[in-house]
């Protein structure tokens, strides 16, 4: 066959859109169900006791959408679609809000550690070194002031320790108002006055315009590592709390179950709410999971223990969905659970 120029034209039209269609960034990001991966590799306790079943971390995929991911999600269930800047507030980088994530998750897996050693009676020393400044938002007051990286140690004279105490202190304060915010930058101390803004979004509450996270140091024996890669987020609180407990302690928490579940762990072992439950649910059900624990919220409407369970229903799992207020609940149900071979 001969090609003409016409035949060229046409050509370069079709691959043109077949370029725009698979790799074009919409303004736009797609979740789906992710995996289920058994912890037992993720988390890592010395000479820690083995169980015959598995805890699972449960993800969610998630990415800025193509225009054919946009119209699959359109079709597919259980795909949500945000717009980008609801999930990547703007002036906050990819790096950033990639950076972001990961933060949470160290932070998820601190806390989990400390949860998990104090009810298995181990080892555990906590020392307080300030609040670690994840971002800082474009527009907002803190920015060309305060700067990713910096430790914030005290506000007005008063110390800092966890990041609710700043929050906390910031809550008294009204728009217009002026602190002085100490912070360690590259190791030299420096004081940084920020007037605050009032912002819409949140009922017009005074703000600075960060993210945080409590910089915490904590040690504990027996030594405890996570390999957790490039996963992101804090909703993996609750079942890496579980799994570290399951290997402190010569009892096998899992009694030959796949356990999952989900829900970010506070420090005194609250089980939070937390986004996409039915993604995950559905990420379980496909691994085989026997167990899903999801946080009840305290009964509250629109659980995500009330989300779970009708999403069960609509995939037609045997998988078991358990509510939780907090990991001690989570606990309990395994503890009062009947063998896997019984």
């Amino acid at each position: 066959m001969r090609f003409t120029k016409k035949h060229i034209i046409y050509l370069i039209l079709v691959i043109a859109i077949a370029f725009f269609i698979s790799a074009y960034k919409l303004p736009f990001y797609v979740y789906k169900p992710g995996g289920a991966d058994a912890l037992n590799p993720i988390v890592e306790v010395a000479e820690g006791y083995q169980s015959e079943g598995d805890m699972h971390l449960v993800t969610i995929r998630g990415g800025q959408a193509t225009p054919v991911q946009y119209l699959m999600a359109k079709i597919m269930p259980h795909q949500e679609i945000q717009p980008l800047r609801e999930v990547r507030p703007e002036g906050v980088s990819q790096d950033e809000y990639f950076h972001a994530q990961l933060q949470m998750m160290e932070s998820s897996q601190e806390a989990s550690t400390v949860v998990a050693y104090e009810a298995a009676g181990e080892d555990i020393t906590i020392d307080y070194n300030g609040v670690y400044v994840v971002s800082v938002i474009d527009g907002m007051p803190a920015e060309g002031i305060l700067q990713s990286g910096d430790r914030i140690t005290a506000i007005d004279g008063e110390e800092i320790d966890e990041a609710n105490d700043l929050i906390d202190y910031v809550d008294n304060k009204k728009a217009g108002d002026t602190i002085t915010v100490n912070v360690v930058r590259d190791e030299e101390e420096l004081e940084k006055d920020v007037t605050l803004e009032a912002f819409p979004d949140i009922d017009n509450k005074a703000g600075v315009g960060i993210q945080l996270v409590t910089d915490r140091s904590v040690e504990v024996n027996p030594e405890v590592n996570f390999s957790s890669g490039s996963i992101g987020g804090p909703s993996a609180g609750l079942m890496f709390s579980l799994e570290i407990y399951d290997q402190l302690t010569d009892v096998d928490l899992t009694k030959g179950y796949e356990v999952a579940g989900t829900g970010e762990v506070d420090y005194q072992g609250n089980v939070m709410r937390i986004g996409g439950v039915d993604k995950k649910v559905i990420a379980a059900d496909r691994e085989g999971c026997d167990i899903f624990f999801a946080a009840n919220n305290n009964g509250n409407e629109d659980s995500n223990y009330e989300n779970a369970v009708k999403t069960a229903e609509e995939i037609g799992t045997d998988m078991e969905i358990v509510p939780v207020n907090t990991f001690e609940d989570a606990l309990d149900y395994l503890k009062n659970l009947d063998s896997a071979k019984a």
